[in-house]
């Protein structure tokens, strides 16, 4: 039984809008991943955005757990039910059917579509919720209905809100197989398995903690698949049904190893990692240091630890991606269209860990073997630090031995390895010790950035700092500093846009702007005095010089990721850009290389864009406001509760705090000049417009023009085709006299294999040694030939027990080089064209001692 499948049909039969899966990454600044089925109907549920006109749906959502405050990684392989990846099968109302009708569409699936038997079912309602109480008894017997309070049966958003009363389902799962303390309705233990939550939205919390009853309520209900498949197939553990056995089966043929009972745990971490992983990286989420990037590298590491625990030495998550295709690219099509850029991510990423993971595993085993009470934080410290093992890794290892770190020193150690990096620190965002800059924000706050309106604008210099970043009085003629406006039309560098350049002038001095940075929220310009002194709270002039042109490319650089997204798919998403005044970089998250026709197309997309003229409109608006826009947000950066919107004509509408041009028309015109790969699965395209891009024309046409007079003003392309012929021809006259300047090779036959070892001087010797091969049935070739004042190697056997590969290693270095190969073909390189001879003789004395 597909239970995916069947429950989206009832569902849709009752007049449900079966809607997609969200994406795993939240358009929600509160939420690391998207955790439950309700959160892409959030802004409906809390009245933001207006219900639809089908106030009815129902999703199977992917939902993640392994991060932030909902996270059940560490639970993953311990027990019956966590996993960091899981299916969450719902149904919603939206203002339409309330309770009474939530309860009998459970009921109904639960008993006639599952076909579970109601001796086995459980109810759950909140203490207070007497309408809940009598509307189950329509179905189940009141001895079967328990009441909970606050803590089991009442959900809300958050402090405030929307909330109200919730009813679980619970399936027992038989007295006979569970004998724990915790085994009965309501504790900790498998026996009884809640398998269905329906909310009922019934009320608003307010900033007093009042409840006040909603005008509509709503219904929020959440059933967990794996928890239904396991029971509809007889399984008391989820991974043991069918959604996950596909996956330990692969991998217990790979590891070659049974299941036992001390390694089911970490076959099930593999399975439950790989999906989690699979996912993540088809929804353009990459391995990072930090944020959701970070956790899916622990995700993996943990992985692949227990794969080491297994026996596993070489990447091995990559070839589970198949079987999980099988299990479920049918309904997410992402794993099957992605296979194998998901592979190559895994692959990576595990080689990478797999590297460092055998120093790591010796010394942490190494020092377990020391440890009595606590683990020593001096080697947690190092494990992290030098080997990649998150602290939470070597935690989840201490974990099966019944064994704490010494946190605290492990806590000290990091700390100071940050003071260590801030002393370190040359200049680049807030890297800085926030200390070096606390006098300034208690002394000052934070300057006021005037730019969006203007370039030039008359300020007082407030504070000075030396290139110590040491606050002074002043900065003399010819030294370098930082200045501190109280308003400034600087743009400081951010969200990949350069810092501004300028000037600061007067009438007695002219200090050059040379960069503009951010420092915990301090704008600050980087300054060259050329003449006169800089001083606190003089008033002067301050003039940005490249903002047009940046704002050129930073706007060519919205418009460049609409163009990608309609030519590449909709699953390309940023992964870094910078713009300055000269060009544009734009990083994203793509499997292969673009062809010419696809970066044709998006050059073509963009430059139609620039001529239409499209006016910019650009505002600040409520976060959720701008969303319902239809705003980007770039990914990883985080906003407020108000945000700064971009919008070209509803073509591009972007979160973005940079400047822009005010008119797509402004930008000229747009050139892609190279496109390249940065890393595994993300792509980068340079480009230039504005100056920057009648510069690259003019740059081609002169080119053109010497190109024209190199072909003697000819067409230029008929003029390279001759030079092409020309060259073909004079290449083949040239093996024609090589062939007929070399002496005959010397050949003799030993043991039925024929042997040649010979200096050729003028001949091609891999061509030689390949067409020996092609003509004989047994043979060792080794020919030498002299180049200059080097020497070539290149030897061939077929069919004898010479090696080519063994062959080559023991002549090459006679002649200063060396080199290797295959054992049918290799080739070397030396330095001392004065032992040519003796190598040849060497090499004849190698084969007949070999044959």
């Amino acid at each position: 039984m597909d239970v995916r499948k069947e429950y989206l049909k009832f569902f849709e039969s009752k007049g449900h809008r079966v809607v997609s899966s969200m994406p795993l990454v939240p358009d929600d600044p509160t939420l690391l991943f998207t955790n439950a089925g309700m959160v892409q109907f959030k802004d409906i549920f809390t009245g933001a955005v207006p219900a639809p006109k089908n106030k009815t749906a129902t999703s199977c959502q992917l939902c993640v757990r392994a991060g932030g405050k909902h996270n059940d990684l560490e639970n993953v392989g311990y027990t019956a039910r966590h996993h960091t990846l899981f299916e969450m099968l719902g149904n919603f109302s939206f203002g339409d059917y309330f309770k009474k009708e939530a309860i009998a569409y459970a009921w109904e699936f639960i008993t006639k579509n599952l076909e579970l038997p109601i001796e086995k079912l459980w109810v759950t309602v909140h203490e207070s919720d007497d309408e809940a109480f009598e509307l189950w008894q329509e179905h189940i017997n009141a001895s079967r209905i328990k009441r909970f309070g606050d803590k089991d049966n009442f959900w809300s958003m958050g402090d405030t809100g929307a909330c109200g009363p919730c009813s679980e389902i619970f399936y027992d799962q038989g007295e006979e197989n569970f004998g724990s303390d915790e085994d009965y309705l309501g504790g900790e233990g498998d026996r009884f398995l809640e398998i269905w939550n329906l909310v009922f939205m019934q009320y608003e919390r307010d900033t007093n903690g009042n409840l006040n009853p909603l005008p509509k309520p709503s219904i929020d209900t959440g059933m967990g698949l794996e928890r239904v498949v396991a029971i509809k197939e007889g399984k008391f553990n989820n991974f043991d049904s069918s959604l996950f056995m596909p996956l330990i089966e692969k991998t217990t043929q790979l590891a070659n190893k049974k299941i036992t009972d001390s390694n089911i745990g970490s076959f099930r971490v593999i399975a439950d990692h790989l999906r989690a992983v699979s996912f993540m990286i088809s929804q353009g989420i990459l391995f990072d240091k930090e944020g959701r990037g970070y956790v899916l590298r622990r995700i993996l590491r943990r992985a692949v630890r227990h794969g080491y625990l297994l026996g596993f030495r070489k990447p091995f998550l990559a070839k589970l991606v198949d079987t999980l295709d099988e299990l479920m690219g049918a309904h997410y099509t992402a794993i099957k269209e992605q296979k194998e850029y998901i592979k190559e991510q895994i692959t990576l990423e595990e080689d990478r860990f797999f590297k460092t993971i055998d120093s790591g595993m010796s010394l942490f085993e190494e020092e377990l073997k020391n440890t009595k009470k606590k683990f020593s934080g001096e080697i947690a410290f190092k494990l992290y630090d030098t080997f990649g093992f998150p602290l939470d890794l070597t935690q989840d290892m201490l974990r099966d031995k019944n064994l704490d770190i010494d946190i605290e020193k492990f806590e000290e150690l990091m700390a100071e390895q940050r003071n260590k990096a801030k002393a370190a620190w040359k200049g680049s965002g807030d890297t800085l010790a926030e200390g070096d800059f606390k006098s300034l924000l208690e002394k000052y706050g934070k300057n006021k950035f005037v730019g969006y309106e203007k370039t030039a604008s008359s300020a007082k210099i407030i504070s000075i700092l030396n290139k110590d970043f040491k606050e002074v009085n002043s900065l003399e003629k010819g030294n370098e500093g930082w200045i501190m406006l109280d308003k400034t039309p600087f743009y400081a560098e951010s969200g990949g846009q350069a810092g501004d350049i300028g000037v600061i002038e007067d009438e007695n001095h002219i200090a050059e702007v040379i960069d503009t940075k951010k420092f915990f929220g301090l704008n600050l310009s980087q300054v060259k005095v050329t003449n006169s002194n800089l001083k606190i709270s003089e008033t002067i002039d301050a003039v940005v010089v490249n903002r047009y042109e940046i704002a050129k490319h930073h706007s060519a650089t919205h418009l460049l990721q609409t163009a990608l997204k309609m030519v590449l798919g909709e699953n390309v998403a940023q992964a870094g850009s910078l713009n300055d005044s000269s060009r544009l970089r734009f990083d994203f998250t793509y499997a292969k290389a673009m062809t010419n026709e696809q970066l044709k197309e998006v050059e073509d997309l963009v430059n139609s864009m620039i001529v239409r003229g499209i006016s910019a409109n650009i505002e600040e608006l409520p976060i959720e406001e701008a969303k319902k826009k239809g705003a980007i947000a770039m990914f990883g950066e985080k906003y407020g509760d108000r945000v700064r919107v971009v919008d070209f004509g509803g073509v591009s509408i972007e979160f973005c705090g940079g400047t822009h041009v005010r008119n797509s028309a402004d930008i000229g015109s747009f050139y892609i000049i190279k496109e390249s790969g940065v890393s595994a699965g993300v792509r980068r395209i340079e480009a230039v417009c504005g100056v920057a891009a009648i510069n690259y024309t003019n740059d081609i046409i002169n080119k053109y023009n010497e190109l024209q007079n190199e072909v003697k003003n000819q067409d230029v392309l008929l003029g390279i085709k001759k030079l092409k012929e020309q060259v073909k021809e004079l290449k083949k006259e040239l093996e024609t006299a090589q062939s007929t300047s070399s002496s005959p090779i010397k050949e003799e036959v030993i043991n039925d294999v024929k042997v040649v070892v010979d200096i050729v001087k003028n001949a091609d010797i891999k061509k030689i040694v390949d067409d020996l091969k092609n003509a004989n049935e047994k043979l060792a070739v080794l020919l030498l030939q002299p180049k200059g004042d080097k020497v070539m190697i290149v030897a061939g056997c077929k069919n004898t027990s010479v090696k080519a590969g063994d062959w080559i290693k023991n002549i090459a270095p006679i002649v200063g080089g060396g080199g290797g190969g295959r054992p049918d073909f290799a080739q070397a390189g030396g330095k001392d064209v004065s032992k040519i001879d003796e190598a040849k003789q060497k090499a004849l004395e190698f084969v007949k001692a070999n044959i």
